[in-house]
């Protein structure tokens, strides 16, 4: 973690470690089952002569893919997010709303004891925030339109503190580590099946020993799809939880650094409420930044729990507001 002055939340930061231990154990069992499904197919293209390497070459491609994924996802995080919301980098002399957002920042950025990140604001009404970036010498803070003109002054400092512990707490880049093995994952099942769908069985009617090996590749490609549905499912699982987790802490982090948690949990109570009424089409044209968002764009149940629940990027707003409670109390000693 970065040295800030943001608290940090043993417990929390526990339960964030046994969920990537658990993703690090599900990595170690895909790349044995992996190993295991390639040595047995090249023990029988041993034994039949033949010399397809299909399926390696699918697991290599996948891989290749995913670390490029998960580079470019590390270094420009900040520019995708910026480019997908719309949003723009503005000076404190731009505008009004601009300046107040700068002070805010500013304000922030003493008593974490950080380096200001970027400033940047998105021209819609949607009323939300996010920060990125993967060092806090490239970091980007964005608010909307929406979250300046709905928020009073210390709401508004209450989710700027939360996002901007994102940054002290490098989330970036666990987040990006955690997320590697589903893209593998996901990019093998998608191979696997379009190279039986579109080659796989043809091969397999060849006559012949070559034909013969050829077609021992369609159970393995099968099998290779399989073990990358399993895998993409568990750690899409974990990682939603590790997301969940995140945004626990941060809420913490922010609503200590401020010293006023009610003001962030009314600010969340206010977003939350205020994008209810967006127009879903809205909503949806947003959900791709969701687990940057401070809170989710499109929930069919927000506030309540429900199966949808452990799919979801952000706790529920009933959750939040009742650790955000209990810091209330803690302060309140």
């Amino acid at each position: 973690m970065a040295r800030t002055r943001y608290a940090t939340d043993r417990g929390l930061i526990a339960r964030m470690g046994a969920t990537m231990f658990l993703l690090g154990l599900v990595f170690c069992a895909f790349i044995l089952v992996l190993f295991f499904v390639l040595f047995e197919y090249q023990r029988r293209r041993a034994g039949a002569g033949g010399d397809n390497g299909s399926s390696t070459g699918l697991i290599v491609i996948a891989a290749v893919i995913g670390i490029g994924s998960a580079f470019a996802s590390y270094y420009w995080s900040d520019k995708i997010a910026l480019s997908a919301s719309g949003a723009r980098l503005v000076g404190p002399q731009d505008s009004p709303a601009a300046a107040r957002l700068h002070g805010t920042v500013d304000r922030l950025c003493a008593l974490a004891d950080m380096p200001k990140p970027r400033v940047a604001i998105a021209p819609v009404q949607m009323p939300n925030a996010f920060a990125t970036g993967r060092s806090s010498k490239v970091a980007v803070v964005c608010a909307t339109q929406g979250l300046l003109d709905r928020l009073d002054p210390e709401e508004l400092e209450g989710v700027l503190a939360h996002e901007m512990s994102h940054v002290a707490h490098k989330d970036v880049a666990v987040m990006t580590i955690a997320s590697f093995l589903g893209i593998v994952a996901a990019l093998l099942v998608r191979f696997a099946f379009y190279s039986e769908l579109f080659g796989g069985g043809g091969r397999g009617r060849g006559g012949g020993g070559r034909g013969n090996s050829q077609g021992g590749a369609i159970p393995i490609i099968l099998v290779v799809m399989v073990v990358g549905m399993v895998t993409y499912a568990v750690s899409f699982l974990l990682i939603r939880l590790l997301s969940r987790y995140r945004e626990l802490s941060a809420d913490r982090s922010g609503a200590l650094l401020t010293g006023r948690p009610s003001a962030l949990a009314s600010a969340l109570v206010k977003v939350t409420g205020d994008m209810a009424r967006i127009p879903t089409r809205d909503l949806r044209a947003a959900e791709p930044l969701n687990a940057f968002y401070f809170a989710p764009a499109f929930s069919k149940r927000a506030g309540q729990f429900s199966m949808s629940s452990i799919f979801s990027t952000h706790p529920p707003l009933e959750k939040r507001l009742k650790e955000l409670d209990k810091i209330s109390q803690q302060l309140s000693r």
